[in-house]
């Protein structure tokens, strides 16, 4: 009796709209809202001491460092904006993947995904829940319990923000993208303004900039690891290309216009701290942005806090959105129960995509100790890259009619892979632990879920009774199919 209520219900919403599809309603200036806001988190302003500590505090080396890995990020944001624009569905690198190199390496993508993507956005609510409590406790440390609570509450407001409205959760997106970049905008201002001033203390460091040891390859190597961690999140409009207004031409004029930008300001931050501070005054700071607001502004120091805690807000609101995608597509290609799939049917958004990433990622916020297991996960990302990069490649030689908008050079695309071979099999080498043992057998593990509930279709009926019980409680449909 259930199960046709479900099918009654799901007919009436299709006589409404034949269509029931995510809407394209982001433009423009909201995608940059999105890359910014999910590359420029707390790191910029809390602690951007990687790259120099492991350039052995050459100040020349580590400013090309940070410069070039800007130049990385955005030879792998445009080969994914050729796929983006070629293949305009959600899902990012999942539906790459799974169209290029087929639904096995897919599925493990998303199930590694839905590891270290939940655990990665409990960490930043954790964080921002330190920021914003740490003021009322003064020097004593902020109760873990209220921590956590903050934490989940942030996680949930922001689950149920995206759940509801898209346009609601890219306006918050835009307003705390720019207040982040007023706050950087302040802080590399005043680096230029005391440049200017040309005080023999401000400009010290920049007289003889490569005057410092030069460090060894294995260090070089090392300091491109922090600095390209710090400009994480530029393939993340790619999990929205279905929302995108004319994705033809917004998602490569998006991304040419979002990481060019972040790679300025982080320069033009680091030359401030390092116009103000000594380079082992940056490596030791705990906060180098409230060091630097103390000495340069300290009638207005408290703006730092508040905006490192405004940056991880907006960081994890537009982490959220690009999960709650990934989970739709997975879904959408039965990789995931049915139910996640579907849309609201009053607000045409992926609502219970939201629902399920915001569980996983609140069972993180727990035992918040299993937030330090996805350290080792890192070459996961990078292995992903490279394959969506490699999956470029196979579709330009195994459908080379495929409509693309936009087209990336080649040598582009094979550098990338070569750069994401690198940045995988290097920390293996180097630094060889069993973590990262563990870490490819979990990935690996997925394949114990694909070929039961995937490749040989094992089904309960039980599972359709739940989905049409969660269908009619949610007031969602399914979606429809993309090529209609």
């Amino acid at each position: 009796m259930k199960q046709d209520v479900c099918e009654q219900v799901e007919e009436t919403n299709r006589s409404e709209d034949d269509k029931m599809q995510l809407k394209r309603t982001i433009g423009y200036f909201e995608g940059v809202s999105f890359i910014i806001g999910t590359i420029v988190g707390a790191g910029i302003f809390v602690s951007p001491t990687g790259v120099l500590k492991y350039s052995l505090l050459n100040v020349g080396v580590a400013l090309i460092i940070w410069a070039v890995c800007g130049v990385i990020s955005l030879m792998g944001a445009l080969c994914y904006a050729e796929l983006g624009t070629s293949l305009p569905f959600s899902g990012g690198e999942y539906s790459h993947i799974k169209r290029a190199l087929g639904s096995p390496l897919a599925f493990i993508f998303m199930w590694t995904a839905m590891f270290n993507k939940p655990a990665s956005n409990a960490a930043r609510a954790l964080l921002f829940a330190e920021y914003a409590t740490q003021p009322f406790y003064g020097e004593c440390p902020a109760p873990e319990l209220l921590k956590k609570c903050l934490a989940l509450a942030v996680l949930w407001f922001l689950g149920i923000l995206n759940g509801r409205s898209v346009k609601m959760a890219a306006w918050v997106q835009t307003v705390f993208t720019i207040l982040k970049m007023m706050a950087l905008s302040v802080i590399s201002l005043g680096g230029i303004v005391l440049l200017i001033r040309g005080r023999k203390e401000n400009t010290a460091r920049f007289e003889n900039v490569f005057s410092s040891e030069i460090p060894d390859a294995a260090q070089i190597a090392e300091a491109f690891f922090q600095g390209l961690y710090a400009y994480g999140g530029w393939w993340s409009l790619n999990y929205m290309a279905e929302e995108i207004k004319n994705p033809s031409r917004n998602i490569p004029l998006t991304v040419m216009t979002a990481v060019p930008a972040v790679t300025v300001f982080y320069l033009l931050v680091n030359v401030s701290y390092l116009t103000v501070l000594t380079p082992k005054e940056v490596v030791s700071s705990v906060a180098v942005a409230v060091t630097w607001a103390d000495r340069v502004i300290p009638s207005v120091a408290w703006m730092i806090p508040a905006s490192v805690a405004v940056s991880i807000f907006g960081a994890l609101n537009s982490s959220m959105f690009t999960l709650g995608r990934l989970s739709y597509a997975g879904s959408q290609s039965g990789h995931l129960p049915s139910i996640i799939s579907m849309l609201n049917i009053w607000y045409w958004t992926p609502a219970p995509a939201m629902i399920f990433s915001t569980v996983i990622a609140s069972i993180f916020i727990i035992p918040s100790d299993l937030i330090a297991l996805t350290n080792y996960f890192g070459f996961s990302v990078w292995l992903m890259i490279g394959l969506t990069c490699a999956s470029l490649i196979v579709l330009r030689y195994r459908e080379p009619n495929l409509h693309r908008p936009y087209k990336v050079c080649l040598p582009v695309a094979f550098g990338m892979v070569g750069i994401s071979l690198f940045l995988v099999l290097a920390p293996v080498v180097w630094s060889p632990k069993m973590q990262y043992v563990y870490a490819l057998l979990f990935m690996l593990a997925g394949l114990l879920f694909y070929l039961p509930f995937v490749h040989w279709k094992i089904h309960f009926e039980f599972v359709d009774k739940i989905t049409c019980y969660l269908q009619l409680l949610l007031e969602v449909s399914p979606a429809n199919d993309k090529s209609d």
